[in-house]
């Protein structure tokens, strides 16, 4: 039996927590949503700035659901067995969270009213957390190259740019945070290397 240490945990449990939250909203109809989408009215106006937070639990269908998810176990797993359980789940929400604030504050210069949801943004800071290990962390991950990395990201970007309804705003502040955190993770422990050595 594999070692817990190396089980991703925190990807399970974000996705279980996903799926229990969408069944919920399926139950309780617009209660939920009404709660917890992220609006500049609600969050600058209101306060409720657990909105921040909130939003990235909630989904608009099956379909939005299940794609992020499924990026969500695959490449949380593989992040999630390199840096460890805690640190994955701050480089996580740290994504999550700035790819929102990112999107609150463009959608606060533009005068939008409109209302935004789902883990996107956090699940694109996955990407440049990928992204930021293949360049500074000097491991080897198995079939993961700058370049993959890159194009997986370019593609991600190019789809959501293309669709319909999408917070692309959120999308590449996720990537951004993902990317900036994951490079400081890098940088600490490339330096705390060389001390200790």
């Amino acid at each position: 039996m594999r070692s817990l240490k190396f089980q991703p945990v925190v990807s399970t449990a974000l996705v279980v927590v996903n799926v229990i939250v969408f069944a919920a909203c399926n139950f309780t109809g617009d209660l939920l949503y009404d709660a917890g989408c992220l609006d500049i009215y609600s969050v600058l106006v209101r306060r409720e700035y657990g909105r921040i937070l909130w939003s990235m639990f909630l989904h608009n269908g099956i379909d939005h659901l299940f794609n992020n998810m499924l990026i969500l176990f695959f490449l949380g797993s593989m992040i999630e067995k390199e840096v460890g359980h805690i640190r994955y789940g701050v480089l996580y929400f740290l994504s999550g969270i700035g790819g929102n604030l990112l999107s609150l504050l463009s959608r606060a210069i533009r005068g939008e009213m409109t209302a935004s949801l789902g883990a996107s943004g956090a699940v694109f800071g996955l990407d440049g957390v990928l992204l930021a290990m293949v360049l500074f962390s000097g491991r080897r991950m198995e079939n993961v190259t700058p370049f993959r990395v890159m194009a997986m990201i370019a593609y991600s970007l190019y789809s959501g740019f293309t669709g319909r309804n999408i917070d692309n705003v959120a999308h590449v502040g996720g990537l951004l945070t993902g990317f900036l955190a994951a490079s400081v993770m890098c940088a600490f422990e490339r330096w705390r290397q060389r001390t200790s050595g």
